[in-house]
């Protein structure tokens, strides 16, 4: 399935034209500031029509060609006003009826945006082609189809124009007047032969761009006419796909009338239901569907029900529709989970609620074998922790890592999760199969206040995992993917990752220094032989550092570890600077390996 943002999946936007009286809908903001700035010059005086001013400006020598800062010249501007004698004059005076704008669109394709048919005829015969294309590729044609001029298109077709000319997005005349809405135009191009199977790059036809923006006028034309009705796109999406995707409910109604297939699956295995399912505006799509005998229970290729699209997307009234109907309330996708865990995951407490009064189960292991109540706590919505909890079951039940649901809140971060767990009876203590408290998962995500919740409820500070290691390790080396992130990804971002960065190592000082002050020893050695300075000075948090060197007592390792972990350490710092300040040359400053000896030299204070 296509990404689900946007309005529409057929990506077709009115042109930009620099100067437009346009009568579809179109944001101010999408036009030109040619159209709203003050013109300049002889430009103002083509707009203004005044003729007599306008030839005298051009006989005391005013440049008949000048350009303003969008590149517009005097006859684009006439032909904007739709002034016949300002053109005349102009062109008399030997303006370029070629001049380009900074769109590369000529004079000829703003006449036949703005319906400047008497102007198009003056310029035409003095063109060598009327089948110019701007920066996007659209000709003349493209524009007046789209404005849904059809004396422009008349005049345009009968002086030769391309009626299958497409843009750099292979859209032909005929996709922009469909998508517009514009009937006649339509019925014309058609009747001088444009191809009304055509398709773009992305094989959208004509009824694909009618049907997403609910033209229903031309859905019926292009019906009558005998279009393939469930003709796919290159994603394997039919028109109806694409209707109940926009919410378009006649021109949905209207394509079943016409026998589309309500069961068509995708590239993906979704169908038209599964889209309606999701859609903002799907509703009355969805009930068109259901009524006409769409599969309610029918699968994607990665396991998902309509059922599981409302979870997704939180659509609790098509929910019930669909269970009204027969949807299989705890259908599973190819992860085993059911549309209970997808809202429990997605937060989308209504539709949880919806799901549970008609029989889900709560109980139900899904990917991992964790209860929806693991996947709300993991994400931190609070409510729906609240809702789960609420129908009573095992809460210190265990998934394949053997991590519980409060496990899961102190990875997530939200302290009211692991409130609501802890009164509800959750062991704060209970460990993973690696050893770990739930206190360690807060800790490793620098989560203070997770942290501070679980301490002072009685977690205990210094429990070691499998590997020895304590909460205060985890805390310690909690920043461990920054230099890995940062290596990782465009040096464009560096800056910003650093600034990240470093309020990460805020954070995992103050859970630092609330560990140490409530009694978490930094003395305490994993079976490796490391305490949480060597956590601290491996992962470069020199602010860390500083904090746990400070309260560590026990300094018995060898000198030999300890260079170990200078020359990790400094080695790390190096590279790290070296990345992130000359990411083509790798060239150190003398401030990048000061600051990384600096920090080797609080390490080795410690010995």
């Amino acid at each position: 399935m296509q990404r689900w943002g946007g309005r529409h999946l057929f990506p077709l936007q009115p042109a930009r034209f620099p100067i437009s009286q346009q009568s579809h809908k179109e944001s101010p903001k999408s036009t030109s500031a040619a159209v709203t700035r003050k013109p300049v010059g002889q430009c103002s005086l083509c707009r203004t029509q005044g003729m007599d001013i306008t030839s005298a400006c051009l006989l005391a020598g005013a440049r008949v060609n000048a350009k303003d800062n969008m590149w517009l010249t005097p006859l684009h501007r006439a032909v904007a006003s739709r002034s016949e004698e300002a053109v005349q004059v102009l062109i008399k005076h030997s303006a370029d009826v070629n001049a380009r704008d900074k769109n590369w669109q000529t004079p000829l394709h703003v006449a036949a945006a703005n319906k400047a048919v008497k102007c198009a005829e003056v310029i035409i015969p003095m063109l060598s082609s009327v089948n110019v294309s701007d920066r996007g590729g659209r000709t003349a044609l493209h524009h007046a189809a789209l404005n849904g001029h059809i004396e422009m298109v008349n005049l345009l077709l009968a002086k030769g124009a391309n009626i299958n000319a497409f843009d750099k997005k292979d859209r032909r005349a005929l996709h922009w007047a469909a998508y517009m809405g514009h009937l006649e135009v339509v019925a014309l191009l058609i009747n001088h032969g444009a191809e009304v199977t055509c398709k773009d790059k992305k094989g959208y036809t004509p009824l694909h761009a009618a049907a997403s923006n609910g033209q229903i006028n031309v859905v019926k034309h292009l019906l009558n006419l005998g279009v393939e009705i469930d003709e796919m796109n290159i994603y394997g999406n039919t028109a109806l796909h694409i209707a109940c995707y926009n919410g378009q409910d006649s021109v949905v109604n209207e394509l079943i009338d016409y026998g589309a297939n309500v069961n068509q699956p995708n590239n993906n295995g979704f169908t038209p239901l599964h889209f309606a399912a999701a859609s903002t505006h799907g509703a009355l799509c969805l009930e068109l569907l259901v009524n006409n005998g769409a599969d309610v229970n029918i699968q994607s290729k990665d396991g998902k029900s309509p059922l599981h699209m409302t979870a997704v997307h939180g659509r609790f009234t098509r929910s019930q529709t669909l269970i009204q109907n027969g949807g299989e309330i705890d259908c599973v996708d190819k992860d085993g989970n059911t549309p209970l865990h997808v809202a429990a995951r997605y937060g989308h407490e209504l539709l949880i609620n919806t799901l549970i009064t008609s029989g889900a189960d709560t109980a139900k292991c899904g990917i991992h074998n964790m209860f929806p109540l693991h996947l709300a706590a993991l994400n931190a919505h609070s409510d729906c922790c609240r809702k789960l909890l609420s129908s009573g079951f095992e809460i210190d039940t265990p998934d394949s890592f053997g991590r519980t649901c409060l496990h899961a809140a102190a990875a997530g971060g939200n302290v009211e999760c692991i409130k609501l767990l802890q009164s509800s009876g959750a062991d704060f203590n209970k460990k993973d199969k690696c050893g770990r408290t739930p206190l360690h998962y807060a800790a490793a995500n620098c989560h203070f206040h997770c942290i501070e919740t679980l301490v002072t409820t009685g977690a205990n500070i210094n429990e070691t995992d499998d590997w020895g290691r304590t909460p205060l390790h985890y805390a310690a080396a909690s920043d461990m993917d920054r230099k890995k992130n940062i290596l990782g990804n465009s040096h464009e971002n560096a800056e910003e990752l650093e600034r990240a960065s470093e309020m990460k190592e805020k954070e995992a000082a103050l859970c630092l220094e609330f560990l140490l002050q409530n009694d978490a020893n930094p003395s305490i050695q994993d079976k490796e032989g490391y305490n949480t300075v060597h956590y601290a000075a491996a992962y470069g948090h020199r602010q860390c550092l500083e904090l746990v060197s400070a309260h560590t007592v026990q300094r018995s390792l060898s000198a030999d570890i300890y260079i170990y972990i200078y020359t990790y350490m400094c080695v790390g710092e190096v590279l790290y600077a070296s990345i992130v300040n000359s990411p083509k040359s790798y060239n150190l400053s003398f401030l990048d390996i000061y600051n990384a000896v600096k920090t080797c030299n609080k390490l080795r204070k410690v010995q």
